[in-house]
C-alpha cells in the first residue's frame, strides 16, 4: 500500500468514527418511546414528598430502605410547617394545574379535605391496591373519608386518630374513680361532682371542659361527635351541601352548649383554654386526640393522666369521631404510579411499626397504626389503647373546606353559649353560608 492510499484509508476511518459518535449523540437525544421508557430501572425517578408531622430522622430510614429495594427511585422528603400548611399546599396544587410551577408528587391531607382536593389528586391505581384490599386493610372511616365523588379512593392513611377523653388520674382517684364512666349520663354526673367553685361561685376546678368554643381546643370535633351520636345526616352524597337545621342538629348544639348555661355547669367562658387548665392540674377531664396527649406530656411531664374512649349516649349505636391524616398523589405528578407504590410501601405493617419506633425516639409515642391487623398491638400501649378500642367504630364527615366550616361552627357555638341566641336561627344562617362556600370549594 502506497503512502497516498494509506493516508486515504486513515482519513476514512477518522470520518467513520466521527459519524458514529455524532449518530450516537443524536440517538441519545431522541425522545424515549417503547416499553422500557417507563421502567424505573432504566432511568432515575424523583418523587417529591411533603409531610407534616415526621422529621427527616423519622422518615429517612424508611426512605433509604425503599430506595435500596427500588433502584432508580429517589424520594425527596420535605417536612412542612403545620402553620398555614393547608393554604400553602392548596395554592401550590392550584398553580401547578395552570402553570409550570412544580407541585409535590405526594402530599398529606386531612380526612375531611377530599371534596376540596379531589380535582388535584389522582386515584389509587388498581395495580397498586384494589378497593377490596383497601377495605380489608383499613378501618371503615378511611373508606368513607377517602372515597371520591366518582367512587374511587384517593388517599392511604399511615395512622388513625380521633377524639378521646383525657383525664387527670389524681383528681378522679381522690373522688373514688379509676377511669371515666363509659355511658354519657354517668360521665356527666362525675364531671359535675368533680367541679369545684370558690365563694363567689366561680369555677376553680372543672370537671369537664365542654360547651364553649373560644377556650376549648377541639370544640368543633366535640360538636361533630354530638351530631354523629344524634344520628344527624350532616352532608349530602355529593359532599357540597350540609344539613344543620334538622331537629337532631339543633338538639346536638343545644346539648353541647347547655353545659355552660346551668347552675351545675362544669365549664365557663372566663376560664383559660382547656389545655392550659388541664396542664395546671385544675381540670379533671377534657376531650382531645393523640397530639393533645403529646402536648401535655411535653408541657407537664409530671402530671399523671390517662386516655379513655368517649362516653356514649344510652341506646345509641357505637360511633366515635375520627380526625387523622393520609397521603395522596397529585394529579400533576409525572410518576403517579411510582408515587403510589411508595405510599403503599409506607402503609405496610413493617413500615408502620418502624415509623412508630422511629417516632418514639424523638417524642413520647408514635402515631397509632392505620391497619386493622395491628389493632391488637395498639391495645398493649397506654397511649394508643383508647384509639384502638374506638377505631373500628369511628366516623367523620367530608367538610372539604375545613377551616371555613370550622370557623362558622365555632361562631355558632359562641352565639348560643355566650350571646344567648336561638340555635335554630344561628344554624340556619351558618348553613346558608357554608353551602355557598362548598358550592365553590367542593365542586
Amino acid at each position: 500500500m502506497n503512502l497516498k492510499t494509506k493516508k486515504f484509508t486513515i482519513l476514512l476511518s477518522i470520518i467513520a468514527v466521527v459519524l458514529f459518535v455524532i449518530a450516537l449523540i443524536m440517538y441519545m437525544m431522541l425522545p424515549c418511546e417503547g416499553e422500557g421508557c417507563n421502567d424505573p430501572t432504566t432511568q432515575d425517578i424523583e418523587i417529591v414528598y411533603w409531610g407534616i408531622w415526621e422529621s427527616d430522622d423519622v422518615m429517612h430510614p424508611l426512605i433509604e430502605k425503599y430506595e435500596l429495594e427500588n433502584p432508580g427511585i429517589k424520594i425527596k422528603y420535605s417536612q412542612q410547617s403545620f402553620r398555614n400548611y393547608e393554604s400553602t399546599v392548596y395554592a401550590r396544587l392550584e398553580q401547578a394545574t395552570s402553570s409550570s410551577e412544580p407541585a409535590p408528587d405526594v402530599v398529606r391531607i386531612h380526612n375531611t379535605w377530599l371534596p376540596k382536593y379531589q380535582r388535584f389528586l389522582t386515584p389509587i391505581p388498581e395495580s397498586v391496591m384494589t378497593r377490596e384490599t383497601y377495605t380489608e386493610v383499613f378501618y371503615p372511616t378511611a373508606i368513607d373519608d377517602f372515597t371520591g365523588r366518582d367512587g374511587k379512593l384517593y388517599a392511604i392513611p399511615l395512622h388513625i386518630d380521633g377524639l378521646m377523653v383525657i383525664y387527670n388520674k389524681e383528681i378522679l382517684s381522690k373522688a373514688g374513680y379509676t377511669a371515666p364512666p363509659k355511658d354519657w349520663d354517668s360521665f356527666m354526673q362525675v364531671a359535675k361532682k368533680l367541679t369545684k367553685r370558690d365563694a363567689t361561685g366561680k369555677i376553680t376546678q372543672s370537671g369537664l371542659a365542654i360547651g364553649t368554643s373560644k377556650n376549648i381546643v377541639h370544640s368543633v370535633d366535640i360538636l361533630s361527635y354530638f351530631l354523629l351520636q344524634n344520628k344527624v345526616e350532616i352532608m349530602n352524597t355529593t359532599r357540597d351541601k350540609v344539613n344543620l337545621t334538622s331537629s337532631r342538629a339543633i338538639s346536638a348544639l343545644n346539648t353541647y352548649t347547655s353545659f355552660v348555661e346551668n347552675d351545675d355547669a362544669t365549664w365557663a367562658v372566663y376560664l383559660p383554654t382547656d389545655l392550659t387548665k388541664f396542664q395546671n392540674g385544675e381540670l379533671a377531664m377534657m376531650f382531645g386526640n393523640s397530639w393533645t396527649a403529646l402536648d401535655i406530656l411535653e408541657a407537664a411531664p409530671n402530671l399523671q393522666f390517662g386516655l379513655a374512649q368517649l362516653p356514649r349516649l344510652p341506646n345509641n349505636d357505637e360511633v366515635y369521631y375520627s380526625s387523622y391524616w393520609a397521603d395522596a398523589v397529585t394529579s400533576t405528578s409525572k410518576n403517579s404510579t411510582e408515587a403510589w407504590k411508595f405510599v403503599q410501601f409506607l402503609s405496610e405493617e413493617e413500615q408502620q411499626r418502624r415509623l412508630f419506633e422511629n417516632a418514639e425516639k424523638v417524642r413520647f409515642f408514635g402515631q397509632p397504626y392505620s391497619r386493622v391487623s395491628l389493632n391488637s398491638e395498639l391495645l398493649d400501649n397506654q397511649y394508643t389503647k383508647a384509639i384502638a378500642v374506638m377505631a373500628p367504630f369511628m366516623k367523620s364527615w367530608q367538610m372539604g373546606d375545613q377551616s371555613f366550616v370550622e370557623d362558622l361552627l365555632k361562631e355558632a357555638i359562641t352565639a348560643v353559649a355566650e350571646n344567648n341566641q336561638e340555635s335554630s336561627s344561628v344554624l340556619k344562617k351558618i348553613e346558608e353560608d357554608i353551602n355557598t362556600q362548598l358550592a365553590v370549594s367542593n365542586k
